[in-house]
């Protein structure tokens, strides 16, 4: 029971700690967690769980969302989009517009 999501336009170190706050923790804890969390990377967390637990219910059947967990959940560095900003005499400084790929994971309780 798994769902990942590539090429999200925002910095991985800005996704890290969102998901920190959910990892471990029960589906339901970490929708309503994410609900009232003030962060931009929290909305790309909540869907990409809500696909997960689609994902679950659809591939395997399962059918309680309360017994599932978060067992896994990482965020890795994506392509990073390079543009350059004109400067002052002449001069251009980069500009890195990061990317992450997130994969979650989820478990039924009780099981490892």
């Amino acid at each position: 029971m798994k769902a990942s999501a590539t090429h999200i336009r925002i910095s991985p170190r800005k996704v890290r700690p969102v998901v920190d706050t959910v990892r471990g923790k029960s589906v339901s804890q970490a929708m309503n967690i994410l609900a009232f969390t003030r962060k931009k990377a929290a909305l790309p967390v909540q869907k990409l769980l809500k696909s997960a637990v689609a994902n679950a219910a659809e591939n395997y059947g399962i059918s309680d969302v309360d017994t599932l967990v978060i067992d896994h959940i990482m965020v890795d560095e994506g392509p990073t989009l390079k543009r350059f900003m004109p400067r002052a005499r002449g001069r251009a400084t980069p500009i890195r517009k990061r990317t992450s790929h997130i994969r979650i994971v989820l478990r039924e309780r009780g099981t490892t």
